[in-house]
């Protein structure tokens, strides 16, 4: 399959069209280049903010963003229909009645008419930001997601670096991860690249990065934006040395994309150098071994 991921760069659209005509050209761009898989960063959603006047202010940005989040999942689920390709779709926030904040999801969706929205994912641990000034909270619990392309989970940008979660995927059959991500500075995009990387390495599967890029002054929440989009697999067996499948050059908008072989998992696996993904509970025991040995006397 050729995976697209966006270094995303984020508008203040004046109307609905404009904001609509922007994902088409995004989606017809990398449709076009052959993609099956397109990957959109986290809060990416929050341009929809500024069609209603709210960016300006974090609280009323959240609800507005939110007030728009089906129609735009509804539009790119046309998109992914008409153009035969999967889409996850840009994160953002979500009022529902299982949460009393809202949660930051991504919608994973698919070609199939009869079927579309193939499952979401909501982020798992919030930022100091989202935490202790928006008040956004922990949505649904991991879960990966069938496609006819493979079983993929998804990890919204500080998800990432929390290993237990990607292996809570991992071990419900996930090959592909992907990682849409928001960051303000450069060490926060590396942050989620090196634990994308690391993901990649500790599970021997592909992470998929999409970061926003840019400035957007006109949302306190989102107006600083740094980061590359990148493709990473595990440094062994059919992957490259560096595990470095593609990536853009940092703060540049536009598609990165890479070809993968889901087949190239499978062998890694079995045959690569080393055996991460099998030797992951060996490290869960000695780990549980070395708190034991704390313990004594």
């Amino acid at each position: 399959m050729r995976i697209a991921t966006a270094a995303y760069p984020l508008d203040a659209p004046a109307t609905w069209a404009a904001y609509a005509e922007k994902q088409i050209a995004w989606v017809r761009e990398a449709a076009h280049a052959g993609a099956d898989l397109l990957v959109f960063p986290e809060y990416a959603r929050m341009e929809l903010a500024a069609l209603q006047g709210a960016a300006h202010d974090l609280e009323a940005s959240l609800h507005a963003a939110a007030a728009l989040a089906e129609k735009a999942d509804h539009l790119m689920a046309d998109l992914a229909q008409g153009y035969g390709v999967h889409i996850l779709c840009p994160s953002g926030p979500v009022f529902d009645e299982d949460h009393d904040r809202p949660v930051n999801r991504a919608w994973l969706l698919g070609p199939d008419p009869a079927a579309p929205f193939l499952g979401h994912q909501d982020k798992q641990v919030m930022t100091r930001f989202e935490r202790e000034t928006w008040n956004v909270v922990p949505g649904d619990p991991p879960g990966v997601i069938d496609t006819p392309l493979g079983r993929i989970g998804i990890l919204i940008c500080y998800d990432a670096e929390f290993p237990l979660l990607a292996r809570a995927l991992v071990d419900q059959g996930a090959e592909i991860l992907l990682v849409p991500s928001c960051t303000d500075t450069e060490h926060g995009y590396n942050r989620v690249r090196i634990g994308s990387m690391a993901r990649a390495l500790e599970n021997q599967c592909v992470v998929v990065q999409s970061p926003t890029v840019g400035d957007a002054p006109w949302s306190p929440a989102v107006d600083e934006n740094v980061g590359a989009a990148g493709i990473f697999g595990p440094p062994d067996l059919g992957f490259p040395a560096d595990g470095i499948l593609a990536q853009g050059a940092l703060n540049e908008p536009g598609w990165v994309m890479a070809d993968i072989d889901p087949a190239a998992i499978a062998r890694v696996r079995a045959e690569g150098a080393v055996f991460n993904h099998a030797h992951w509970p060996e490290s869960a025991t000695r780990a549980a071994l070395a708190g034991d040995e704390a313990d004594l006397p």
